[in-house]
């Protein structure tokens, strides 16, 4: 499938576009046309969406899944947008937002006024003999206890059938590839496997991208439910290991997830990786040790998993999660680049033009702490990556299984002799 050598640029269009604290009417969503060709430089193969259907804010609070929202423009804006990202080559998914809805939503706002005699009332999880804050006469269940946020009845064959009108929508307009489905470890086990089997008959290779934090991320990954998931337990080991000069922390859960033993989890399957993304702390805030920000893209590219670059991060935008999320999703009126967007975009091609960096086991070599080495490898061919966070060169002893290699990022030869010298804050790739 397409989505297993892909490499992921994620976009909050709200923020990106300066829509969010707007009410008027705008075609904000053209901006992203100044971002097309940045974004096929990086390296990048899909873009990702965050909400762009019509909400009563942020996007997560879906007021009409139909109509894109009117502070980002029009279905006609939408398409121009979609058409040149894929006249560009790229991929497309959208942000399936269907756990919950907002409190605008145009059902729920005909329960607000008819209450029980309303016909959507089983759309939702609606008690009368209670009442939220909100004082509406009656007591719903809101997405972990945000009342902003209703809950849909997902259970309801007729709200489902929304939602896959929805989908056949954006498919016929935008021509889009998959679905990132917001908070899908709320999803029940039976709703991903109706929706696999829709995605299935709708679109041959429609991904669904399931949005999971911990836990067994099989419970929601299979033939059956989402392709993929968010792999958040590497994305904690991806700063902490740094910030902690602890790279067992990291080689241990890649090896956990990914490893040759049995018991490895994940096993040839291909969880989307990332360093940050609109809901966490850029990377450039959180990562303590700035000169290893080009090391730890590097090894985002080289571990299994499908990476992902999230709008601004690719040239050190910085962003903490404590001062609110409109921080983490700010408007940039064009796209810029520097040395760090320069290595990352080296490290996406390597990514997408070798077998083994998308499809190859992990093994670890040597792990120490501030030093890392292991391998990729298929059929086809063997590369090893190596990365020193420390500020002095380290010699890394391992073995090679090989006297000399190419170094993937320079196109020089290099001997091996037992091992390696890693210069500072560095990454290799080397191919033998």
């Amino acid at each position: 499938m397409w989505f297993d050598e892909a490499v992921i640029y994620q976009i909050y269009p709200l923020g990106l576009c300066d829509a969010l604290g707007k009410s008027d009417s705008d075609h904000r969503i053209l901006r992203v046309l100044d971002w097309v060709d940045h974004i096929n430089k990086t390296g990048a193969t899909c873009v990702l969406f965050n909400p762009l259907m019509e909400s009563d804010y942020h996007g997560y609070d879906t007021i009409d899944y139909r109509k894109p929202d009117h502070r980002l423009g029009t279905k006609e804006d939408v398409s121009r947008v979609c058409q040149a990202i894929h006249d560009a080559g790229l991929k497309i998914l959208f942000d399936g937002v269907f756990n919950h809805v907002g409190r605008g939503f145009w059902a729920f706002q005909d329960v607000l006024e008819k209450k029980w005699d309303s016909p959507y009332c089983s759309w939702f999880h609606i008690n009368f003999d209670g009442n939220t804050g909100y004082n509406d006469g009656f007591w719903y269940e809101g997405w972990e206890g945000h009342h902003e946020l209703v809950k849909l009845n997902l259970d309801n064959p007729d709200v489902r059938e929304h939602q896959y009108d929805a989908i056949r929508e954006w498919i016929r307009l935008y021509d889009i590839d998959g679905l990132r489905l917001d908070v899908a470890y709320c999803l029940s086990e039976s709703y991903l496997r109706d929706l696999r089997s829709f995605a299935n008959q709708v679109k041959p290779d429609f991904v669904l991208l399931g949005e999971t934090l911990h836990g067994d991320y099989n419970l929601w990954m299979s033939e059956e439910k989402c392709h993929s998931v968010t792999n958040y337990e590497c994305y904690k080991g991806l700063y902490s290991s740094f910030n902690s000069d602890n790279m067992h922390e990291i080689s241990f859960s890649l090896n956990r997830q990914f490893g040759y033993e049995n018991w490895c989890i994940y096993r040839k399957k291909h969880l989307l990786c990332f360093l940050d993304n609109h809901d966490v702390g850029r990377i450039a805030s959180v990562l303590e040790d700035k000169p290893n920000l080009p090391a730890r893209s590097g090894l985002l590219f080289g571990m299994p998993g499908v990476p992902s670059i999230y709008y601004g991060s690719e040239w050190g935008l910085e962003g903490r999660k404590q001062d609110g999320d409109e921080t983490l999703r700010p408007a940039i009126a064009l796209p810029e680049w520097n040395e760090l967007t320069d290595a990352i975009a080296s490290y996406a091609e390597l990514h997408t033009s070798h077998p083994a960096l998308c499809y190859g086991g992990y093994r670890n070599l040597h792990v120490w702490s501030k030093e890392l080495v292991f391998e990729r490898a298929c059929q086809k061919e063997r590369i090893l990556v190596a990365i020193n966070i420390d500020d002095e060169p380290y010699f890394a002893p391992f073995d090679p299984q090989a006297e000399k290699g190419e170094d993937l990022l320079t196109g020089e030869t290099v001997t091996f002799e037992g091992g390696r010298e890693l210069p500072p804050h560095s990454v290799a790739f080397w191919k033998g």
